[in-house]
């Protein structure tokens, strides 16, 4: 109640001021503005071994946090589970008896913001067997 009451009390200039305050700033035509082309990049891991995952992914991290770029994730995305039932008889005699076998397939994704020279680095780890690494480079 007392935030709607405030917000009433504002006047139709204090509003417009506030409005030119929380502007963002623009310069002024012709002057050069100094900008690094900055790529964003979108890390992709794949893995049936959860903890060699979670290396890979806290090296890339560690990694671009020392280079101070503006790093998200890892994002956890959900599991897939790869499941066979088989009978265990491979003549079909005898009692019906089942074998169940499942894999599962975790997946992290990164992104990054970085520069086009300190791409190359980043992606340039040791990455332990069995991860598979997929890079999006993307112009921002």
């Amino acid at each position: 109640k007392q935030w709607y009451q405030r917000r009433v009390a504002i006047t139709a200039g204090e509003y417009k001021s506030y409005l030119r305050m929380a502007a963002p700033f623009k310069p002024e035509k012709g002057t050069p503005v100094d900008e690094v082309a900055s790529h964003r990049i979108r890390i992709t891991l794949t893995s049936r071994n959860l903890k060699s995952l979670e290396k890979v992914c806290t090296d890339l991290i560690n990694g671009a946090k020392q280079k101070d770029l503006d790093v998200v994730g890892p994002v956890r995305l959900p599991n897939k589970n790869l499941k066979i039932t088989t009978r265990k008889t491979p003549c079909g005699e005898g009692s019906k008896t089942w074998d169940r076998f499942e894999m599962k397939i975790h997946k992290r994704v990164i992104d990054l913001k970085s520069p086009s020279d300190t791409v190359k680095q980043i992606t340039s780890i040791s990455i332990e067997p069995g991860v598979e690494v997929e890079v999006t480079i993307a112009d921002s």
